[in-house]
């Protein structure tokens, strides 16, 4: 049998904040490894110029991002195992970096300017 697509059942909103968290944990820029072995501590969040804001090397849209800086959102993640926020830094689980939210292509786009 196949895995089945998002089984812990996130919207959409949170599956597309999953997808900049897991962006934002490959990036130094961004993170740094946590003390348990696998999770990624967030450092920082980025900020959105106009209506975009760059992670790295990929432009995202400020639309897709509005679940950054809602606390629901959080909360629902962390609920699932995704992440354990403690402000004003977050660590994505094992289970959070390995979930595929199916949006990295959808919301990630190349940069064409810096």
């Amino acid at each position: 049998m196949a895995p089945r697509h998002n089984p812990l059942g996130l919207n959409a909103l949170q599956l597309k904040t999953l997808t900049l968290l897991q962006q934002l944990a490959r990036l130094p820029d961004f993170s740094s490894p946590g003390e348990e072995i696998g999770t990624v501590v967030l450092t920082r969040l980025p900020h959105p110029h106009g209506d975009h804001f760059h992670i790295g090397e990929v432009v995202v849209a400020s639309r897709d991002a509005t679940g950054l800086r809602n606390p629901s959102v959080w909360a629902a993640l962390e609920r699932k195992g995704l992440v354990r926020s403690t402000p004003p830094t977050a660590v994505v689980t094992v289970l959070g970096l390995d979930y595929d939210t199916g949006f990295r292509e959808t919301i990630l786009h190349s940069a064409d300017h810096r």
